[in-house]
């Protein structure tokens, strides 16, 4: 028993029809409240009716009515105005810091067991991936499964949403200029986003544009700005790089950023940053207004074209500078990986401007290209095929994400509407 339970159980008034008080006044509950996370009573605004008397005021919920003198409410003007003091067992009479006793509703009488066998079972230790109703999933009904993952899509996307918000304030509001930071950064997936990131801000769009014309002067800017062409290089094409960047530089105020933030240990090469770097100058060569470009872009395959773009000619036999590699190859981004940037740059950035524009056929367009993209394949969505939820989508695939990573890996049963009908289900008799 804990007391989150009891805040669920009250919550949704998970309790028998006819309440009384240990003293045998009855209870009529109007309105529960509403669920307080911060400091104070723990329902605000609860409407009920003691012994016939209308109240209207705050509920408090311990385990044990002693509870309230280990938390030192007696000495609390702010615990006042409980109405009704709700335990699961009551141990001891205590009083508010005006004197007063306030009415006390033991709950452990009006549970069903059931309900507490049902949470008991979710909360124990889960050998089935960290899923904690894994082997009660199956027998969940199709529309709360599918109405649990809606919600999570949203959540999702509005977690995402936070770095975009960041970027969006640090550019004053400009699109383009958020955008531009924001490909930028998922260009470098997780391991690289970071410098990713602070190469875009330390490189002008306005100078890349100058350039656009001249592909390999593109990638000079960006490689230089990186830290990528310090030293002495044997091959041609990073000393042309090199020679342009001190060439772009003239009469320029130009910072680079160190080269070593830059990882390329336990990556594979395709995501290398030299590789990136090179193929993100193609996105920047190739396109104009990024975000206007792309704001006018309904079809999914249409967008994944557009970021599926080609690193230099020089790319195809190397990885790095100076480091050839016996097969050639053209290295393109990749269908997968303009997938992922979509799903982590552009449908968060347009579900955001959506918000901030009060347009509601932007966010509506953002879950769209979801819905448009196939599921992704990983150990967390092969966790849940194996127990019967299988995403359709890219949608569903991230709310599966959202609900292991926030829901099941931290026990938030009672936040999950798989966990609330699990948790409801009492056997008829």
């Amino acid at each position: 028993m804990t007391e989150a339970f009891l805040h669920y159980i009250w919550q949704h008034q998970m309790v028998s029809k006819t309440l009384a008080t240990i003293d045998g006044q009855s209870v009529i509950v109007h309105r529960v409240g509403d669920l307080n996370r911060d400091a104070g009573p723990d329902f605000f605004n609860a409407h009920l009716s003691i012994d016939g008397i209308e109240w209207a005021g705050n509920i408090e919920i311990h385990l044990r009515s002693s509870d309230w003198n280990v938390h030192h409410h007696s000495q609390d003007k702010v615990y006042n105005n409980v109405i009704l003091h709700v335990v699961f067992e009551h141990d001891r009479e205590i009083r508010l810091e005006n004197g007063n006793i306030p009415p006390t509703l033991e709950l452990k009488h009006y549970i069903h067991p059931a309900l507490v066998a049902n949470y008991d079972s979710l909360m124990q230790p889960s050998a089935s991936d960290g899923i904690p109703c894994a082997q009660r999933l199956p027998k969940v009904p199709s529309f709360i499964v599918v109405s649990c993952l809606d919600r999570m899509t949203v959540e999702r996307i509005e977690n995402k949403s936070q770095v975009v918000r960041r970027l969006l304030d640090e550019s004053r509001g400009d699109w383009e200029q958020t955008c531009y930071w924001l490909i930028a950064r998922y260009f470098g997936s997780k391991v690289n986003a970071l410098p990713f990131e602070l190469l875009a801000k330390a490189t002008d769009p306005r100078l890349l544009a100058r350039w656009k014309d001249n592909p390999r002067r593109t990638e000079a800017l960006l490689m230089g700005q990186a830290g990528m062409l310090e030293g002495y290089f044997e091959d041609e094409y990073p000393r042309l790089l090199q020679a342009d960047y001190d060439a772009l530089r003239t009469g320029v105020s130009l910072q680079p950023i160190g080269n070593h933030l830059w990882r390329f240990f336990r990556i594979r090469p395709s995501a290398f940053p030299t590789l990136r770097i090179s193929q993100f100058a193609n996105l920047v060569a190739t396109s104009n207004n990024l975000f206007s470009t792309l704001l006018e872009i309904t079809d999914a395959e249409q967008m994944e074209r557009l970021f599926d773009c080609q690193a230099a000619n020089y790319w195809d036999n190397h990885y790095r500078f100076d480091q050839p590699t016996e097969k050639s190859s053209h290295k393109r981004l990749g269908r997968m990986q303009a997938e992922l940037l979509i799903i982590n740059a552009w449908v968060p950035l347009l579900f955001v401007y959506g918000e901030v524009r009060g347009q509601q056929q932007y966010k509506e367009q953002a879950i769209s290209l979801l819905q448009q993209l196939p599921a992704e394949n990983n150990n967390i969505i092969r966790q849940f095929q194996a127990f019967g939820i299988t995403p359709d989508n890219a949608a569903q695939s991230q709310a599966l994400l959202q609900l292991k990573n926030c829901y099941c890996n931290n026990r938030q049963c009672l936040r999950c509407s798989i966990g609330h009908s699990i948790i409801k289900q009492i056997p008829k008799d």
